[in-house]
């Protein structure tokens, strides 16, 4: 074979479902060899031709996120691989599994500046998780065999390949196994794959856990990319403890259901971060204590007596806060562990007091807004398709107020329907990442919720999603301008909105839907239209677009400002605050 057809086979033979990419000339072989595996092979692997390569890195994410598989993106070099610097760093951030494949100039003009050449390996080896340069071409097939093997296995992240025009096409003998010697790497896989818990560590967890009278799981990503959110319900609901999660760990637990607290952090419910502070006992699952969520340090969980914190990455223990109980593994079976002791120890404790003052912290810190405004409230728009998708749905986001507005008012009773940038926050992610998405789950409901300053980063995917003929809802709510940005700048920059305020664009964003092939886009601007227009849009069996003018003042709260503690928490007007009276913005000019 050539080394084109080897890197498509083993493709294939890794049960890739699609590749997403953009063709160029250092990577033709390649896409040539694709399209005679599609003319000639029972087993197609469908190309999906995005208008940009972000976008393309963007959909092979979004891809994985919604089916824990690995996203590929198939690119030339040059503006083709740095065009994919960004979702790969976005991908490695959130922990999410991809294989991108760059073409690369011939192996004798690399660093001679030739034509559409950029340094790839230095490039992405400070936001990759791994970065291979190909220039043994008998080792091509063994290279990409295991970048799929880093890319899935351990923490997951996203693995970058760069293959010379030369080493694609030329000709070898295809094995059909084998993989590079990375024996670091699988003794360090090994070594984490067999750590189990054993008796001392599960005696000493639940002897803490006996100890406590207000326990608290804090979920992250983690649960969600390690397949451990039916473990997590499972240890929850044995011994009825509450479940706060993270951004990235929203879907862990049903959101809808007796143990959910829902996020915690910067933008978290009230109720929740009043539930950490109160907490006596903190279990940490696939968390990383993070600036959005743990501020201030010392302070984060101020209450607690004792923090246990299970991860995969054991860089992670005591990175940020202390714990006094740790184990590096594989969650799920920690998890599976941790259920099966205290059942066989027959543990019970009693925390019906603590239930009841979740209950009550849910009850009296609700989420609310102005719902006398004559304006459109954002968060009403959500709740009107919450009610119609019912947790169902898979949501993909943008970046920006509508990312956290979607993050508090939508339910999610599944793990991985839940897709947003997070640790990165790309504006621009949720296009693409709806369109990656819906190719992993054809049957199933995919919305974007998008605002207007973040759908311009991509609005080009819009001929995507036709072209393709997907069934994606896109939703816009347009506040004309940066609105997180804006609502920094009004709380901490004396309301200068500098570089932050639309208004004056003269984007028809409906127009642009159109000329991109919407079947059915619309522009809703009465509030008294909210339930209908809703209705229409996410019945209609195509893909569909729907711009929201919504309240320009819409604010996103709570908010914990930088350097604030929970109990400093900014709840706004509808929002019940624990505290004396309305808590200032902090004295400070730091943005983000």
């Amino acid at each position: 074979m050539t080394g084109a057809e080897m890197i498509v086979q083993v493709l294939a033979d890794e049960g890739v479902g699609v590749i997403f990419g953009y063709s160029g000339g250092a990577i033709l072989p390649t896409y040539d060899a694709i399209f005679v595996h599609n003319r000639d092979s029972r087993r197609q692997l469908p190309l999906i031709v995005p208008a940009n390569e972000q976008g393309a890195g963007f959909m092979a994410a979004g891809y994985a996120r919604a089916s824990g598989r690995v996203g590929v993106c198939v690119v030339t070099s040059g503006p083709g691989a740095t065009n994919t610097v960004t979702p790969v760093r976005d991908s490695m951030a959130d922990s999410v599994p991809m294989v991108v494949i760059c073409g690369q100039v011939p192996t004798g003009a690399i660093g001679s500046d030739a034509f559409q050449e950029a340094p790839v390996s230095a490039l992405m080896g400070s936001v990759a998780k791994h970065v291979f340069l190909v220039t043994d071409p008998a080792r091509l097939e063994a290279t990409v065999r295991t970048a799929f093997e880093i890319a899935r296995t351990g923490r997951p992240g996203p693995v970058v390949i760069d293959i010379p025009k030369d080493v694609q096409n030329w000709s070898g003998i295809f094995h059909g196994h084998g993989r590079l010697p990375v024996p670091g790497y699988r003794s360090r896989l090994a070594q984490l794959e067999s750590h189990r818990l054993g008796d001392r560590e599960l005696g000493t967890f639940f002897a803490m856990l006996g100890e406590s009278q207000r326990p608290l799981i804090y979920a992250g990503g983690g649960v969600i990319n390690g397949s451990a959110a039916e473990a997590l319900r499972a240890f929850a609901d044995a011994f009825e403890i509450p479940v706060v999660t993270t951004l990235m760990g929203i879907g862990a637990v049903d959101t809808t259901g007796p143990r959910a607290m829902r996020m915690l952090g910067m933008h978290g419910a009230a109720f929740a971060n009043y539930a950490v502070d109160d907490c006596d006992f903190l279990v940490a699952v696939g968390a990383r204590f993070d600036d959005r969520v743990a501020a201030v340090p010392p302070k984060f969980a101020r209450g607690a007596k004792h923090i246990a914190h299970l991860d995969i990455d054991a860089s992670e223990i005591n990175k940020v806060k202390r714990v006094h109980w740790s184990h590096v593994g594989l969650l799920g079976e920690a998890l599976v562990q941790l259920t099966e002791y205290g059942r066989a120890h027959r543990f019970r404790r009693d925390w019906s007091a603590w239930h009841a003052h979740c209950a009550g912290l849910r009850q009296t810190h609700a989420m609310n807004y102005d719902r006398a405004s004559e304006l459109i409230q954002p968060y009403y728009v959500i709740e009107e398709i919450n009610r119609l998708t019912r947790g169902e749905a898979i949501i993909s986001t943008g970046v920006g107020q509508h990312q956290m507005w979607a993050a508090q008012y939508f339910d999610f009773k599944s793990p991985r329907l839940w897709l947003t940038s997070g640790s990165m926050g790309t504006m621009g992610f949720g296009l693409p990442a709806a369109i990656g998405a819906q190719f992993a789950h054809p049957s199933r409901l995919v919305i974007d919720i998008d605002g207007d300053a973040s759908i311009r980063m991509n609005l080009g995917e819009l001929e995507t999603v036709t072209t393709y003929d997907l069934p994606i809802k896109v939703v816009v709510l347009n506040n004309f301008g940066d609105g997180m940005v804006k609502q920094w700048q009004k709380l901490f920059f004396k309301g200068r909105l500098s570089a932050s305020d639309k208004s004056l664009h003269k984007k028809d964003f409906v127009r642009a839907a159109q000329a991109d092939g919407f079947p059915w886009a619309q522009r809703l601007d009465r509030k008294s239209e909210v339930r209908r227009v809703v209705e229409e849009f996410i019945g209609f069996k195509g893909p569909a677009f729907l711009e929201v003018i919504i309240d320009p003042d819409a604010g996103v709260y709570p908010m914990v400002g930088p350097g604030q503690c929970y109990d400093e928490m900014i709840t706004g007007e509808h929002i019940a605050s624990r505290g004396s009276g309305p808590v200032a913005p902090p004295d400070t000019s730091e943005m983000f």
